[in-house]
Order: structure tokens, then C-alpha cells, then sequence
């Protein structure tokens, strides 16, 4: 595909096609490919010739690897933070309308797929997941927390899983992603285009997709799922990590690499993304959504955002100076501040 537009939305056969055509850029969504997604949303809701939505990308390597987070730091290092957050209004806007929406919404999922790539097809009726498929939600290793629908979507997965995901930022790769519910189908790569091809003709999704579905074995974190659920549904952060600990003193090299990796990772973005999963569970996509505004209302005025881009994107010294440095250091009180309600600046959700 020649076409320069960063997202191509159109209608084939029975399909609203949206293509991600960013690949340069992994496809990173920025606010044109957010609005140009909601507006066919939008259009194709009542347009009978449409039965179902098709998200595709032109990229080898990546569904999609998030959002614009270079462009976000800019903004905030130039004092824009209106824009920033009007950003990430409109993307959270657009992933309550995916969660909401009433036709299938069917997401090809053949490489990476991460943070606003996992907003845009992690709340449809249906994810694909192709060979190459990889997921992570890696926001607390730039000082950031895993958003985009994250607070209502991990908790829910079985075995502290989602725990595991948002307080790592590990990726998983296609078997894992379809034991644990993030993926609802496992599709080989090379059949993956004579799917999208086959889902813009008429007839059941669910008949299509069963025709190409193929049936996966154990992925390689299939044995670590007991120790995983010990250490990941405890009830408080220091918990986790004594389990992490423990299970480490007996043997398991996973637990000793996890807690070496969440080591590094932004200490305040640790104690958000634990915070979300213990009260994610609890409430709906919608406050969800309302919640994670809250948050990201604080981050954009905070330190350890810039830093963690700092380090990870523009330095590339992966040497980030956090603030504050140790888990130890957070204070419950300041992690429950990021949560409390905005009044008049809350995000305002239709439905």
C-alpha cells in the first residue's frame, strides 16, 4: 500500500476496513489516526452495508507499538499539557466506543502490539493473533502506566495475570496470549491476509474465523502459571514482591528475572499499576476509563514520565533517575492522590 495516510478506513464488500499505514512508526497512533478511527466508528454504526469492523496493518513488525510517546514528552517538556491530555481524552473516548460498540470488531494481530495498539484491539469482540504476535503493556519502564483500558482488562484475567503483565511490562507471545484471554483466536501468519480478504464477504464472523483457526500448545510461561498466581494475587505490593522473593529462594529463575525486571522499572509507575489492578475488578470500562484520566491528568505534570522517555527514547542511556528512587520510598498517600476525581475535567463518556 503506496498511500501516505497514516490510517486508511474504508468499506469492502460487508467489512469497515480500518488500515494502520504507519509502519515506519510501528504504526504509534497519534491524535489523526485516533480521530479518523472514531469517525468511521461513528459512520459505520448505522450503515447497514457494514456487519462488522476489520483492523488491519500494512506493518511486518508491528500491529501496533503504542502511542506517539516522543510527541507526548514535546508537549509536556513544552508546557502543551492541553494538548497532551486532549490526546488522551480523545483515545480513551475512542477505546469506550471499541468496548461499546455493537457490531463485531475483529483486530489481525500478526507482531507487536502494545500500549495504544493494545487500546484499539484488546476491547473488540475479536483478536486474532497471528504467529508473530507479541503483546506487552511496558508503560512502567518510561514512567508511565499501562492505560488505554488496562485498569478494567488485566484485573480480569485469570491467575493474577494481568498483575503480572502491568507490574512487568514482560511480552507474551501468541500461545500464552490465547491461554490467558487476550487473544480469542490463533490464526497462521500466512494465512492472515485470505482471512481479511475472507471477513469482507458476507456470513458469520465467528464461522469465518473458525475456518482458520489454528489450535496452539502450551506456551513457555504454561509451567510458570502456579508460581505466577502465588506471587501476582497477593494483596499488597510488598507482598508481591516477598512471594517474588520466596519463589526466587526455591529455585525458579522466572521469579528471580521478574523481580530484577520490576526493579528497574519507575517505582511510583509500579505502586499506579498495582493500585489499578486492585481496584480495576471491582468497577466498569467506563469508570475505568474515567479513572485512568485521573491518572494520566497527574503523570503529565509529574517527573518520572519525562525521565523514563528521557532515558529509553531520546538519550537511549536506559539509565533513568527516578523520583522517588525505591519502592520503599512511595508513599500510599501519593499513589491514591493520582486516583482522586478532577470535578469539572473529568472525562466525559457517552452511554
Amino acid at each position: 500500500m503506496t498511500e501516505d495516510r497514516e490510517i486508511i478506513c474504508e468499506i469492502r464488500g460487508a467489512a469497515g476496513v480500518v488500515v494502520l499505514n504507519r509502519p515506519k512508526a510501528l504504526n504509534a497512533l497519534s491524535l489523526g489516526m485516533v480521530r479518523e478511527l472514531a469517525r468511521a466508528l461513528d459512520a459505520w454504526e448505522n450503515d447497514p452495508q457494514v456487519t462488522r469492523v476489520v483492523v488491519i496493518s500494512t506493518s511486518e513488525k508491528a500491529f501496533s507499538a503504542g502511542g506517539d510517546i516522543r510527541w507526548l514528552h514535546d508537549c509536556g517538556k513544552a508546557g502543551r499539557h492541553d494538548e497532551m491530555l486532549a490526546f488522551w481524552g480523545e483515545e480513551y473516548i475512542l477505546n469506550h466506543r471499541i468496548k461499546t460498540y455493537p457490531k463485531p470488531y475483529v483486530a489481525l494481530i500478526d507482531g507487536i502490539v502494545m500500549g495504544g495498539g493494545v487500546g484499539i484491539s484488546l476491547h473488540g469482540s475479536h483478536r486474532v493473533a497471528g504467529d508473530r504476535y507479541l503483546f506487552a503493556m511496558p508503560e512502567v519502564g518510561i514512567g508511565f502506566f499501562p492505560d488505554v483500558g488496562a485498569t478494567y482488562a488485566l484485573p480480569r484475567l485469570d491467575g493474577g495475570f494481568g498483575s503480572f503483565l502491568a507490574l512487568t511490562g514482560e511480552r507474551v507471545g501468541a500461545a500464552d496470549a490465547l491461554a490467558a484471554g487476550l487473544a480469542t483466536h490463533g490464526v497462521p501468519s500466512e494465512r492472515m491476509a485470505e482471512l481479511a480478504d475472507a471477513l469482507t464477504r458476507p456470513g458469520s464472523v465467528d464461522d469465518i474465523l473458525a475456518g482458520f483457526t489454528l489450535q496452539r500448545g502450551p506456551g513457555p510461561l504454561h509451567g510458570e502459571r502456579p508460581m505466577m498466581a502465588e506471587a501476582f494475587t497477593a494483596q499488597t505490593l510488598p507482598e508481591v514482591m516477598e512471594r517474588l522473593r520466596r519463589a526466587a529462594g526455591k529455585g525458579s529463575a522466572l521469579a528471580g528475572k521478574l523481580l530484577q525486571t520490576i526493579a528497574v522499572k519507575s517505582p511510583t509507575s509500579v505502586a499506579i499499576a498495582f493500585e489499578q489492578m486492585r481496584r480495576g475488578g471491582r468497577i466498569d470500562f467506563a469508570e475505568a476509563m474515567r479513572t485512568e484520566y485521573r491518572i494520566v491528568s497527574r503523570i503529565a505534570r509529574g517527573h518520572d514520565f519525562y525521565e523514563g522517555v528521557r532515558a529509553v527514547v531520546i538519550d537511549k542511556d536506559q539509565a533513568p533517575r527516578w523520583q522517588p528512587a525505591t519502592l520503599d520510598d512511595v508513599k500510599q498517600v501519593d499513589i491514591d492522590a493520582y486516583f482522586a476525581p478532577l470535578g469539572a475535567d473529568e472525562l466525559k463518556l457517552e452511554g
